[in-house]
């Protein structure tokens, strides 16, 4: 049993929102106009799409796709994007936080990026790893030493 119980998504949504207040409230930090901020929204919907797809595949493998329950994992997916990351949806929700960032066109708001990582990786990927290890033991080790946990 995991010892989160936050979902993900939700951590990111909780960042989009911190990432909005804190651009409201430090406009001074702005590094980029329109139109270029209109790069963000495409930023984020490639990011969906990778996460989709990432969501695809689990589905393809008959696997669990709930981050709150690594331990229902069926098999362990090393294929399409898990070739070059481990996560590739947290790595997805971060890029789609990027391309927000990029949408407020506030340096304060890109700050949040780096703790966002750090909260998914001691909250959720740290401890899913855990139960990975436990379930699929020198397969997944071997999987750990050969693919990064974020790039």
């Amino acid at each position: 049993m995991m010892e989160t119980r936050i979902p993900p998504p939700l951590y990111a949504l909780l960042f989009a929102v911190a990432m909005w207040l804190l651009s409201k409230a430090s406009p001074g930090t702005v590094w980029l106009d329109f139109p270029w901020r209109w790069a963000g929204p495409a930023i984020m919907l490639s990011a969906f799409l990778l996460d989709l797809d990432s969501l695809f595949i689990f589905r393809q493998n008959h696997t669990t796709v709930n981050p709150l329950h690594p331990e229902q994992a069926s098999t362990l997916v090393t294929e399409g994007l898990y070739r070059f990351t481990r996560n590739p949806m947290y790595l997805g929700l971060l890029i789609m936080l990027a391309g927000w960032s990029v949408y407020l066109g506030n340096l304060a708001a890109l700050a949040l990026l780096p703790l966002f990582v750090l909260v998914i990786s001691r909250w959720q990927i740290v401890p899913e790893e855990r139960v990975l290890e436990q379930k699929f033991g020198d397969e997944y080790l071997a999987y750990k030493r050969s693919v990064r946990r974020w790039l």
